[in-house]
């Protein structure tokens, strides 16, 4: 989602992902929050400034309330993430295994950039959004 709201080196694979899809994207509370901690840790780390965070923040909120369904994450997500966790194969963060396991409760693809959240994902059997 920061490639969406952010320019990097992601952006236009994100926005032609995004125009591609015809389903409906899914927005958890927990994504949310990762989002506001990746662009407030690029600001802090001067890569936008705080006229572009605040935007980027304004921008995600707005089409999070327009286009994207809410998830609120689950007493069950945290637990399924814990249990991804403990399989020693896959080399997954609790916040990436929280994703894949909401995506998981919900029956729906992932969209990620991160080759090791993708590759987790995939170990698991849960369909990835092409980016």
């Amino acid at each position: 989602m920061v490639s969406l709201f952010t320019n990097d080196a992601f952006s236009a694979s994100a926005y032609a992902a995004l125009r591609a899809r015809l389903s409906v994207e899914i927005v958890s509370d927990f994504g949310a929050a990762e989002f506001a901690s990746a662009i407030a840790r690029r600001f802090r780390m001067r890569i936008v400034t705080e006229k572009e965070a605040v935007s980027a923040f304004a921008d995600f909120d707005h089409w999070r309330a327009r286009v994207a369904t809410h998830v609120v994450v689950e007493s069950a997500d945290v637990v399924a993430a814990e249990t991804i966790i403990r399989r020693l194969d896959l080399p997954l963060r609790a916040p990436d295994a929280l994703h894949i396991a909401i995506a998981q409760r919900l029956g729906a693809e992932l969209a990620t950039f991160d080759e090791k959240m993708k590759s987790g994902a995939q170990a698991l059997g849960l369909p990835l959004t092409p980016l």
